[in-house]
C-alpha cells in the first residue's frame, strides 16, 4: 500500500466562514475586531518577515483595489488567537510600495511556501487562487457585461442578467509512472531551466474520471500505456486556479517500458530514474519546489527527502 502524501498546501487550517459571507456589512463588522489581520497581496506576490506571513492590522492596512474574506483561523500563530478573521487586500503599485517599497521582501509562494507555518501556507494559496480568479472574470462569460463582487468576495455578479459567478477550479491529474524494475518516470519542458525534471500532469477533460484521465494524459505525454492508477492525494496549485490530484500508476504489461516518447510539445525528454541514479544525482539537477505535489509523489516514490541543486544553490 503506498504511503500517504506530505502535502503542505492541503492543510484544513482554515474556517472559510461561509454562513457570514453574505452580509452587506461584512468588512464594516472585521474592521471593528482588533484581532482582524489583512494579507496584502501584490502582482501575485506578499509580505514574509521571519518565516511568517506578514499579516497588517486594520490601521496598518491601506485602500486596495478589492477585498476578499478569506474566513478564520482553526490554529493559534504569533499573537493571533483561533477565530482571528483574515482579510485579502489586493493592492496597487502605490498601495503597495506605500506598505513596502523594497522588491525584495514580497515573496512568491513557489519560492517561500515550504517554510511557512501550515497556516499561513493555506491563506497564501487560497488568496493568490482567488486572486487569480478575480483578475480573468471580470466580465460575464455568457454577454460580456461588467461583473461585481459578492458574498465577500467569493462570488461574482453579472448585473445585465442577474446571474452569479463562483470561482473556478480546473482539476489536473499528476502521475508518478513506475516500471517493472521500479524506476520512476521523469520528464522536462523545453521552457525549464537546464536539467530541470518532474513527473507528468495533464488537465481533467470534459465528462472525464480521473482515472480515464490518468490514462490519457501519460500517453498523449510519454507514449506509454499506463494502468492500475492509485489515487494518494490532492491540493491546490493557484497557478493559476488548480486542483492537483497525485495518482502513481505502473506500465502496462502490453508495452516496453523502453518505448516511451516525449510528445515534444508539453514534454522535451523523459527519463526513467532509479533510486541509486536520482540520488547521485540530486545535486546536479532540479527538481520541483518542496511545496509541489510533484516533489510529494518523488519523494514518496524514493522513500526519503532529497536536496536538488536548485535548493542548494538557493542555501
Amino acid at each position: 500500500m503506498s504511503k500517504p502524501l506530505n502535502l503542505p498546501l492541503a492543510q484544513a487550517v482554515v474556517d472559510r466562514d461561509g454562513a457570514n459571507r453574505d452580509s452587506a456589512e461584512l468588512f464594516d463588522l472585521l474592521w471593528l475586531e482588533p484581532e482582524t489581520r489583512i494579507l496584502v497581496l501584490h502582482k501575485g506576490k506578499t509580505l514574509v518577515q521571519d518565516g511568517e506571513l506578514r499579516l497588517l492590522n486594520t490601521e496598518e492596512a491601506t485602500a486596495g483595489k478589492y477585498r476578499v474574506y478569506l474566513g478564520r483561523t482553526t490554529v493559534e500563530l504569533g499573537d493571533q488567537p483561533i477565530g482571528t478573521a483574515i482579510v485579502l487586500s489586493v493592492l496597487s503599485d502605490n498601495a503597495a510600495n506605500a506598505i513596502e517599497a523594497d522588491p525584495t521582501k514580497w515573496i512568491e509562494l513557489r519560492r517561500s511556501g515550504a517554510g511557512l507555518h501550515p497556516r499561513d501556507a493555506a491563506l497564501f494559496t487560497q488568496a493568490l487562487a482567488i486572486h487569480n480568479w478575480h483578475e480573468t472574470h471580470q466580465h460575464c462569460p455568457n454577454c460580456g457585461q461588467l461583473t461585481i463582487m459578492k458574498q465577500g468576495g467569493w462570488s461574482r455578479m453579472c448585473i445585465a442578467e442577474d446571474r452569479e459567478l463562483f470561482p473556478r477550479t480546473d482539476a489536473a491529474v499528476i502521475v508518478s509512472i513506475i516500471d517493472d524494475q521500479d524506476r520512476i518516470l521523469l520528464g522536462t519542458q523545453g521552457s525549464w531551466e537546464n536539467n530541470r525534471w518532474s513527473v507528468l500532469a495533464g488537465f481533467v477533460e470534459a465528462a472525464e474520471s480521473l482515472e480515464a484521465a490518468v490514462i490519457r494524459e501519460m500517453l498523449e505525454e510519454s507514449g506509454l500505456l499506463v494502468t492500475e492508477p492509485v489515487y494518494l492525494g490532492s491540493q491546490s496549485w493557484p497557478y493559476p486556479y488548480s486542483l492537483m490530484l497525485a495518482f502513481t500508476a505502473k506500465v502496462d504489461p502490453s508495452n516496453s517500458a523502453d518505448c516511451y516518447k516525449a510528445d515534444g510539445v508539453e514534454i522535451s525528454k523523459l527519463r526513467w530514474f532509479s533510486r541509486a541514479e536520482l540520488k547521485a544525482e540530486a545535486t546536479e539537477i532540479s527538481l520541483p519546489s518542496r511545496i509541489s505535489i510533484a516533489r510529494a509523489l518523488i519523494e514518496n516514490w524514493l522513500g526519503e527527502e532529497i536536496i536538488s541543486a536548485t535548493e542548494i544553490d538557493n542555501r
